[in-house]
């Protein structure tokens, strides 16, 4: 119940803010919104280093062992501190010296810098939300994870559309600062369970090895994906036009309001799950019918958005992104993919199996980059369509070998046995 709770609500969150924004805005802004957001998504990873994976699978490893729990914790917010202060000094240096009026045309560079020193809050409450609520689920309070998950979902949405009517922000500013309240209210949250700043500093230990390789797996793609994105908008804008590149932002968008449906679910299921002591044998049993049944999901849900594209487009955009709906075939074909691929990757996060997913994910998000600008010079506006749906059709069969071919434990784990 928490967890369809949870998904329900982070779906009406990216609908009714893709939804307030497109209504508010016109698609030549949409698409800046959108290369802001990708910047965010940046400074998030480089100030959490992405272990929001390890936060779940190592709380779930060690939490019959307080003190070695309390050790962990400890590390992983050391690493998240320095790294969120060297973020927030360059952050700070980036934002008067780049030249933001390419990456945001039609927006007043001072605009762009506020919403940037804006932004450092929100970025730091972000991370505290994406930790906390991560906590929860590797100790299984998923009440607490519901909870914290939901408030922010809900809190989110109402911040954008009290400052989007009464304008007392720019709209930059707004997306900046939307997890602020949120974020406090977390922390709160999960001090009631014991996480808190006060236990972590309770500990001798100070362990950060095992967040090495989750560091890794996590800060690559939450980098290197809203580069390849900004890639991609960029080129749709030099080449078709900044209102086609909003078109094209609205319907990324709606893969967002898709994929974030099947990422809540996945992530909790899996990575808690998956250890390497596991017999290969024990690990099939388990993940072959989650992965036929996310697979089955995504393609019924795939099919419902393909018949009502039309009124998917106008419900959760506006009258001005109508010819996104010619555009979504091919999008959603790569939708549907992506879930697979999705699923086999958190089993490579799970077992820590770092150079696979390192390998695996750079590969991925070249091809989706190269194929988006072969195929616009052929396909025009269809190219990035296309290029997304190869490059996860790709993704998804070499995650697949890799998978298949992981080293097992030789005898069940003691779970299994018991069993």
């Amino acid at each position: 119940m928490g967890s369809g709770m949870v998904t329900f609500l982070n779906a009406v969150r990216v609908f009714v803010v893709n939804k307030l924004l497109a209504v508010f805005l016109p698609p030549a802004a949409f698409a800046c919104v959108g290369q802001f957001m990708n910047f965010m998504t940046m400074g998030q990873a480089t100030s959490s280093l992405a272990l929001q994976n390890g936060w779940v699978s190592l709380s779930a490893q060690n939490k019959s062992n307080l003190e070695q729990l309390r050790g962990v914790w400890r590390g992983g917010f050391r690493l998240t501190t320095f790294a969120s202060i060297a973020t927030f000094a360059l952050a700070l240096v980036l934002c008067f010296t780049l030249p933001l009026e390419n990456f945001f045309p039609g927006i007043h560079p001072r605009l762009v810098q506020a919403a940037i020193i804006f932004a450092l809050p929100g970025v730091f409450a972000t991370n505290i939300i994406t930790i906390t609520a991560s906590v929860m689920n590797g100790l299984g309070h998923y009440r607490r994870w519901a909870l914290i998950n939901m408030v922010s979902s809900m809190w989110q949405m109402l911040w954008v559309a009290f400052f989007l009517y009464t304008e007392r922000l720019s709209v930059l500013s707004i997306v900046a600062t939307q997890s602020v309240v949120a974020g406090i209210f977390a922390a709160q949250i999960a001090s009631r369970a014991g996480f808190s700043l006060n236990e972590i500093r309770k500990s001798a230990l100070d362990i950060r090895a095992p967040w090495m390789s989750y560091a890794l797996m996590g800060i690559v793609p939450m980098v290197l994906s809203p580069v390849v994105l900004t890639f991609m908008r960029s080129t749709i804008g030099a080449e078709l036009g900044w209102d086609a590149a909003g078109i094209w932002q609205g319907v990324w968008k709606i893969s967002d309001f898709l994929t974030t449906f099947f990422s809540a679910i996945l992530g909790v299921i899996i990575l808690p799950k998956v250890s390497a002591n596991m017999a290969k044998s024990e690990f099939w049993n388990m993940f072959r019918p989650i992965l036929v049944k996310a697979m089955a999901l995504a393609f019924v849900a795939v099919s419902v958005l393909y018949f009502g594209r039309s009124l998917l487009v106008a419900v959760m955009l506006s009258s001005s992104y109508a010819g996104a709906a010619d555009y979504m075939p091919m999008q959603l074909l790569g939708d549907f993919f992506r879930v697979g691929g999705w699923a086999l990757g958190l089993v490579l996060i799970a077992r820590r199996e770092t150079k696979k997913f390192l390998v695996l994910e750079i590969c991925s998000q070249l091809i989706l980059a190269s194929a988006t600008y072969a195929f616009i010079k052929l396909y025009e506006f269809n190219g990035p369509m296309m290029a997304y749906a190869l490059e996860n059709f790709l993704t998804l069969m070499a995650s697949l070998v890799l998978v298949c071919r992981l080293e097992w434990s030789k005898t069940p784990s003691v779970k299994s046995e018991a069993k």
